[in-house]
């Protein structure tokens, strides 16, 4: 298990941000081939007609001033107002269709990395904090559908008028058109290298956004340890520090994107003067093609030349962040799946439950071993029972029979297959875990008793609620199997938190059943009844206990003593208490 990552460390992300962040959403983009063809093409209309007013204002300054003729007056007011009409149209459809196109991309983007958070190991989810991983699910992707609803449409509306304008320009005069580009090319130098300087900053935000939102989640979860151990004030302290980090960091970012505006102002007015000077040169020079239609038409041009220029500045700076949410989605999108089926993975089936540690050697750290060259047979049927300190490794030996992570060395086996080569659906479904903290979701009791066996009749429901024992605290919520739970199961006491999913496992009937210190939550009575329910449950089936109480583990078929990253005694409860050892000491 690497270092985790808390609140008050900034993630460490190894790759580069740079555009191959976008060109990973092409893939989510060319199912939508047509719809983007049409978008082009209303883009492209609506361009060209937004830019033909100028040429008419030219006309109305060379042919209806100038000459007197205003019997094209009528024709010109009729041209803008159909000229209006179609750019917006155009407009509509290009806005309504290209917002369906961003938000149905994004939707996409959201259910790929749900499926791939679903999917992987427990070591990602033990290297990052809840805070960490929920923010990625939903502030970065938030500011994704904004920028491909909104700023996508509107950088490819831009471009395309500044090629449409830029081909207007030099029908009327390529003298001219040259002065805007020198003019344009050192602006937009300034403006991608401040865009490549902010990139990093907004990474480094979106770092400090993600410690506020990992310590305030985290605050959450502990509401009660916070308040019974007085640490109000000091965690007020600690998000005040964090809060001040992130709103630091912002403001250091917005300081430096106004430059954006200011640069894009003066290059704009110093080419605006520069075409006014060149225009008056070539006019004293006898030149006949400028007129002042031409040079009133080409100003109103540079106009829409530069209001396109600045928005793709400020669109550009919007990238900056994008491209930061991208590479942190794309990193958790492209996690690698430690844990996976293989191709041709053995479907478990009539499971008889014989496991096998066969030389097993596992480690969270590098080089430091939980277990070195751990052998373990159990017979079908057999109970088993893993006590010993903290940490020395009995919720491992669960964790590598489910799965949940893998060994580093050796094998384990269930039936004489390896669990890496049998399909995880399968072997999760024969061997059922009841975990010390049993989660509840929010929903009613019913479901959650059924969330493992989603084809379950009510009946079938209640009858495993009866049998551990469960459906007297049931009956007496307000609305009985149909009472609506609150999220974690407030308003539940812990032993009936527990009661539920010991009536889950009941109905899933595994092959292979593990208890990992599910009875510490219930109170003596309750744990007897229960004890009598699991022995008819566990009857024929083979069967983990990782537990303190002796009286829990006391009639297991056999008792391991975990120490030392293997296992420091083993025998009944009567033999290990006849040795006077390690099993004695921990049972006086």
């Amino acid at each position: 298990m690497a270092k985790r990552n808390t609140f008050f460390e900034d993630e460490k992300i190894e790759k580069k941000i740079d555009i191959k962040q976008l060109g990973r959403t092409l893939r989510y983009i060319l199912p939508y081939r047509k719809l983007l063809v049409l978008v082009s093409c209303m883009m492209l209309v609506a361009s060209v007609v937004s830019l033909l007013p100028p040429r008419l204002l030219k006309l109305v300054v060379d042919e209806v001033v100038e000459n007197e003729d205003y019997r094209q007056l009528a024709l010109v007011g009729a041209g803008l107002v159909f000229l209006a009409a179609v750019e917006i149209i155009s407009t509509f459809i290009q806005s309504r269709s290209m917002g369906k196109m961003g938000l149905e991309i994004i939707s996409q983007i959201r259910t790929d990395i749900f499926d791939r958070l679903q999917k992987l190991s427990f070591d990602y989810f033990d290297n990052r904090p809840d805070g960490k991983i929920v923010v990625r699910v939903t502030e970065y992707i938030n500011g994704l559908a904004d920028f491909f609803s909104n700023y996508v449409m509107m950088f490819a509306i831009y471009i395309v008028k500044l090629v449409v304008v830029t081909v207007f320009m030099l029908s009327l005069s390529p003298a001219l058109t040259l002065i805007v580009f020198v003019t344009i090319v050192p602006m937009m130098v300034i403006v991608f290298l401040l865009r490549a300087y902010l990139r990093k900053m907004y990474t480094a935000h979106r770092f400090k956004n993600s410690n506020r939102t990992a310590f305030l989640v985290e605050s959450i979860m502990g509401e009660q340890i916070v308040k019974n151990y007085n640490r109000i004030e000091i965690n007020k302290g600690i998000y005040k520090q964090i809060h001040e980090d992130s709103v630091n960091m912002w403001w250091d970012i917005t300081k430096r994107s106004r430059l954006n505006h200011p640069v894009v102002q003066i290059f704009w007015h110093f080419g605006t003067l520069c075409i006014y000077g060149v225009a008056l040169a070539l006019i004293l020079a006898g030149n006949d093609l400028i007129t002042a239609g031409v040079v009133i038409t080409f100003t109103t041009y540079m106009s829409s030349f530069q209001d396109p220029l600045s928005q793709i500045s400020t669109i550009i700076q919007e990238l900056a962040q994008v491209s930061s949410n991208l590479e942190q989605v794309f990193d958790t999108i492209d996690y690698p799946l430690d844990i996976k089926d293989k191709d041709d993975a053995v479907i478990l089936e009539n499971v008889r439950g014989k496991i096998d540690f066969n030389d097993v050697t596992f480690a969270y750290e590098e080089d430091i071993n939980i277990l070195e060259h751990f052998d373990l047979h159990v017979s079908p049927g057999e109970t088993v029972a893993l006590v010993g300190p903290t940490g020395a490794g009995k919720t491992t030996i669960i964790n590598m029979l489910t799965r949940f992570y893998d060994v580093r060395e050796g094998s384990v086996t269930i039936d004489g297959t390896d669990v890496r080569d049998a399909s995880l659906f399968s072997l999760r479904r024969e061997v059922g875990v009841l975990m010390q903290d049993p989660f509840i979701f929010k929903g009613t009791v019913m479901d959650n008793i059924r969330y493992g066996k989603w084809d379950a009749t009510d009946e079938e429901c209640i009858a495993a609620a009866k049998l551990i024992f469960a459906d007297k605290f049931i009956q007496r919520l307000k609305d009985g199997y149909n009472h609506v739970l609150e999220e974690r199961g407030s308003g539940l006491s812990a032993g009936e938190k527990q009661l539920i999913s010991f009536a889950r496992i009941v109905l899933k009937n595994p092959s292979v059943i593990i208890l990992d210190e599910a009875t510490s939550a219930i109170d003596t009575e309750t744990e007897i009844l229960i004890k009598e329910a699991l022995d008819i449950l566990i009857k024929d089936k083979t069967a983990f206990i990782v537990a303190h109480r002796l009286s829990t583990i006391r009639n297991s078929d056999r008792i391991l003593y975990i120490s030392n990253r293997g296992i420091a005694e083993e025998g009944t409860h009567e033999e290990l208490m006849a040795r006077k050892g390690l099993y004695y000491d921990l049972a006086r």
